[in-house]
């Protein structure tokens, strides 16, 4: 691993995401400033180099700038990194990005749908960038199962890297060079901002699992078919089949579906001991992406006519009042059929 002093990257979000790829970033020798929409945090990070109560064990060198002031961050970037959730890139960036390049590329590791639109994260940015800077930005998706903690200890990891920008893809893969990181390319950005974006939609249904007790033969089934439920809706939009079954698929979804760590997953689990969204919504200070994320996959699965009832006995359940009881068995009286993906 060599030292890269060739980009300036402008980190949007001082989540954990945010606060990781910083990490790894900085300790490649790249230029990082980071900022982010709540002033106190941002002066808190700058002050401290860390965020405990956020994420314990990274703490920030001293060549990572943090500002308040967007034009500082994002004024001289080579690459701009969202790692603002979904639902509030539009409100968030469409300022940040008119202090940017024309041109700039963006880098997402944001995992959902856009509530309304059924736009992708990259989507979202690259209409932003169009509208804030006068002409497109080239866009890449960071995904793949990165469980924060783990990041943030440094422990093993393998993202995926997507563009229909092959040297975009590059040269974010070599951005994380990096000893616990490993990156790979691919050129199905849809694929896997899908995978990304629904998996957490399965991983609130497998917490729902855990907190009823029903087993790991429930589990194990419930991600089976929810792979195929997310491998349907991918194939009718277009994307690549295989890319469900790879880093950013298969594999992320089990992390979600199975680490103790993952907010949807935990959600899940909340609701299935009898908690109710509205309860755990409130004491939590971070966003469970999939809840947003339900709404848009079932207008998607609707406008495409794909079946996806593991999502909708979500969607019933988060919405319309359904006991994670008596969702799980109208899945088990649905007709009986033989196995298949498609």
């Amino acid at each position: 691993m060599q030292d890269d002093t060739r980009h300036h990257v402008a980190i949007i979000g001082t989540g954990q995401m945010g606060l990781v790829m910083a990490d790894a970033m900085a300790s490649r020798g790249v230029k990082i400033s980071m900022w982010g929409p709540r002033p106190e945090t941002v002066e808190r990070l700058a002050s401290n180099r860390a965020l405990p109560d956020r994420l314990p064990g990274v703490e920030l060198g001293p060549s990572v700038v943090v500002s308040p002031d967007p034009e500082e961050v994002v004024g001289s970037a080579t690459i701009v990194l969202n790692a603002i959730p979904t639902q509030f890139i539009r409100s968030t960036l469409g300022t940040v990005l008119e202090h940017a390049r024309p041109g700039v590329p963006i880098v997402s590791t944001a995992k959902g749908i856009e509530n309304g639109t059924l736009l992708r994260p990259s989507e979202v940015l690259g209409e932003l960038a169009e509208v804030r800077l006068g002409r497109p930005s080239p866009c890449a998706v960071l995904s793949g199962p990165t469980i924060a903690t783990e990041l943030a200890r440094r422990l093993p990891a393998v993202l995926v890297s997507a563009s229909d920008d092959e040297e975009l893809a590059v040269a974010v893969q070599d951005l994380l060079d990096v000893p616990w990181i490993r990156t790979y390319t691919l050129d199905d950005p849809l694929g896997v901002e899908l995978a990304g974006a629904t998996k957490n939609v399965i991983a609130l249904a497998a917490g729902m699992v855990d907190g009823l007790g029903i087993g790991d033969n429930a589990k194990s089934a419930l991600l089976a078919g929810g792979l195929a439920e997310i491998a349907r809706l991918g194939s009718a939009l277009g994307a690549r089949l295989e890319t469900f079954f790879g880093i950013a698929g298969v594999g992320d979804l089990a992390t979600t579906c199975f680490s103790p760590h993952g907010r949807n997953r935990t959600c899940g689990e909340a609701i299935g001991r009898g908690e109710s969204l509205e309860e755990i919504q409130a004491r939590s200070t971070d966003v469970v992406e999939g809840v947003a994320t339900t709404r848009s996959v079932l207008d998607l699965a609707a406008r495409e006519g794909v079946d996806m009832p593991i999502t909708t006995a979500v969607g019933s359940i988060l919405f319309e009042g359904t006991s994670p009881a008596d969702a799980i068995e109208e899945l088990m009286d649905r007709a009986l059929r033989p196995e298949a993906l498609q």
